[in-house]
């Protein structure tokens, strides 16, 4: 038996995954509050308070606007991006280069960049609208109500979108060329090419990266909480970053496991009726 040559891999992830993860679900049922001595088992109470909660289902909103914007925004120019890629234009070996540019860049380093881009004064995208005369005044990006969740879907979009296009290009480079020059002697254009050929076979590729573009986002953190800390007022407050305050500012740790629980919940739904969907296809494309 060689099963303890997994021990040097198994103990690490059992320390730092499988127990904080189980000691979570313990806490998300009891009232445990930080410093507390004692805690009480409360069952379903924090489940019941959440329901009821107006700034969890607020963080709840966002976060949907969220995880669908950015979802959709990453998919709509990664495909577009993926097909520029996978034509034969000059230059793409450094235009592929630039692509991978924002992958390489941490989250907190993303979130200080795009500060100073949107700094009302100094910032180069008042510079640039104002220049162009699409803006008479500076605008308070990060710090508006009606700007700041867009501001940060923007970033949320340039972050994701080099992990999505070279998935993307990787599925497209499979498609073989005969079928659309198969197509093109049918008479059909370019897009009727993307429409009735690449795009169909595209589609599991396509519901693979939403998919872990949705577990991504809607389990977004760092990003956010350096360009806004989910502010102003709340308006760029994520499941996440309401979870964070819970716990870390207001001490409720019980409640905090309780939301992180519903969040774990809604992506392993997501993510079971997604594996699901793709399945059928699978098999549906192998029954005669």
């Amino acid at each position: 038996m060689t099963w303890w040559l997994f021990l040097p891999t198994l103990i690490p992830v059992v320390f730092l995954s499988i127990l904080p993860l189980i000691q979570g679900v313990y806490l998300g049922f009891t009232d445990y509050t930080l410093g507390a001595e004692q805690r009480k088992f409360i069952f379903l109470g924090n489940f019941s308070k959440m329901l009821s909660d107006r700034q969890f289902w607020s963080s709840f909103q966002i976060g949907a606007i969220w995880t669908f914007s950015v979802t959709l925004g990453v998919i709509v120019l990664g495909m577009v991006l993926a097909l520029l890629l996978n034509a034969r234009l000059p230059g793409q070996g450094v235009a592929r280069v630039l692509v991978l540019i924002p992958w390489a860049i941490p989250p907190v380093i993303k979130g200080m960049i795009w500060r100073l881009m949107y700094h009302p004064t100094s910032g180069f995208l008042n510079a640039a609208l104002i220049s162009a005369g699409l803006l008479k005044s500076p605008v308070d990006w990060l710090n508006d109500f009606t700007w700041a969740l867009p501001a940060v879907i923007i970033v949320g979009i340039w972050t994701g979108l080099p992990q999505a296009t070279v998935v993307l290009l990787a599925g497209l480079q499979t498609i073989s060329e005969d079928l659309r020059e198969a197509a093109a002697l049918d008479g059909a254009s370019s897009w009727g090419q993307f429409r009735h050929v690449t795009l169909p076979l595209m589609m599991p590729v396509i519901l693979a990266v939403s998919a872990l573009e949705f577990m991504w986002n809607f389990n977004s953190f760092g990003l956010v909480y350096t360009l806004t800390e989910g502010g102003p007022a709340g308006t760029t407050r994520l499941p996440m970053l309401f979870a964070y305050e819970e716990a870390f500012r207001y001490g409720n740790i019980a409640y905090a496991s309780a939301l992180g629980m519903a969040m774990v919940l809604i992506i392993g739904v997501t993510l079971f009726y997604s594996v699901r969907s793709q399945f059928r296809s699978a098999i549906s494309k192998e029954t005669p």
